[in-house]
């Protein structure tokens, strides 16, 4: 990673719709909450979390099967976030169960196997999840 810290902004658009930049890419894209709350203008920060466990893992394990001289013909993954509420009736991540489809050809499926042995501890984001992450909230008047 070339960058120690990722600055997000988050700017309200209305409603539930934020616009979000990145410092370190150029370009916006828009999040929203789904409906009733929102318009789904945009992924949810549920599906945003979603997506990054998944492109995570998936981006951990190419990168073990290429450093492994593994050609990769494809990698799909599908990502299933369950949401549920918890003993305060507030909605939270339950889980996150995830299935990556990767296809490599057979003489492969040695090398296959160990990256799939330890490909997973590389993904930061996941491990940050499991492990659970500080965060430090101040709400500041302008």
């Amino acid at each position: 990673m070339v960058n120690e810290l990722i600055h997000t902004h988050l700017k309200h658009e209305g409603g539930y719709k934020f616009s979000v930049t990145f410092d370190e890419l150029p370009g916006t894209f828009h999040a929203d909450e789904v409906a009733p709350l929102g318009k789904g203008w945009g992924p949810s920060p549920a599906m945003m979390l979603s997506s990054a466990v998944g492109h995570c893992l998936s981006s951990s394990l190419l990168f073990c099967l290429e450093k492994s001289k593994v050609p990769v013909k494809d990698v799909a993954t599908d990502v299933e976030t369950s949401l549920r509420r918890n003993e305060k009736g507030r909605w939270r991540v339950g889980d996150i169960k995830v299935r990556l489809n990767v296809t490599v050809s057979d003489s492969d499926k040695e090398k296959l196997d160990r990256c799939k042995g330890m490909f997973e501890d590389f993904c930061i984001v996941t491990e940050s999840v499991r492990e659970g992450i500080k965060v430090d909230v101040k709400v500041e008047k302008d």
